[in-house]
């Protein structure tokens, strides 16, 4: 007998069991019904992200600018190589969860090395998660109502780059990923 496949061996499981053999894919879930309870399965299918939500670094002005709309910024330094591909896979994917409550920023540091120059980090890629300035000003007394101060944690090299990942940094550091109740 041939080797069959997990698939066919699901769908024979299912007609055995089930009259109606009713199944639909959603989410790049499958959800079949065994018995009265269903059961999902992902597809391996890649998840329909819609529109991109990752901005692409243009201009200090321009990151200035989106620091001061007030939310948490994760920014991603990245240069080209094998490890910036899935990075910027897991950017997507966060950025659409998280969005519009943290924005997802890559710099492509090869187009723009004064930027990432004065990070003063050597090892690329790297991410940096900026505060929002209500955030920090909450924390303590503010001087100078002319100077916006932010806080800028460093994601450890080893951390784990996912959206479940970045959850737990949010939520570890205070950090706040959805709108104030």
């Amino acid at each position: 007998m041939s080797d069959s496949s997990v698939f066919n061996r699901m769908m024979i499981h299912l007609r055995e069991t089930c009259s109606n053999s009713l199944f639909f894919v959603k989410n790049n879930l499958m959800w079949l019904p065994f018995g009265c309870e269903i059961t999902r399965y992902y597809t391996g299918f890649p998840k329909d992200l819609g529109p991109s939500r990752v901005i692409h670094f243009t201009s200090e002005r321009h990151f200035v600018q989106l620091l001061h709309q007030g939310y948490p910024m994760v920014v991603a330094f990245t240069i080209k190589g094998n490890y910036t591909k899935h990075l910027d896979k897991v950017l997507e994917e966060a950025a659409a969860e998280f969005y519009p409550h943290v924005k997802f920023v890559r710099v492509e540091c090869p187009k723009y090395p004064g930027f990432c120059l004065t990070r003063q980090r050597k090892e690329y890629p790297f991410v940096e998660i900026f505060h929002s300035p209500e955030q920090q000003a909450s924390r303590g007394r503010v001087v100078d109502p002319n100077v916006t101060k932010y806080s800028v944690k460093v994601l450890p090299f080893n951390y784990d780059l996912s959206a479940y990942g970045f959850r737990e940094f949010f939520r570890r550091h205070g950090i706040q990923m959805s709108e104030p109740e």
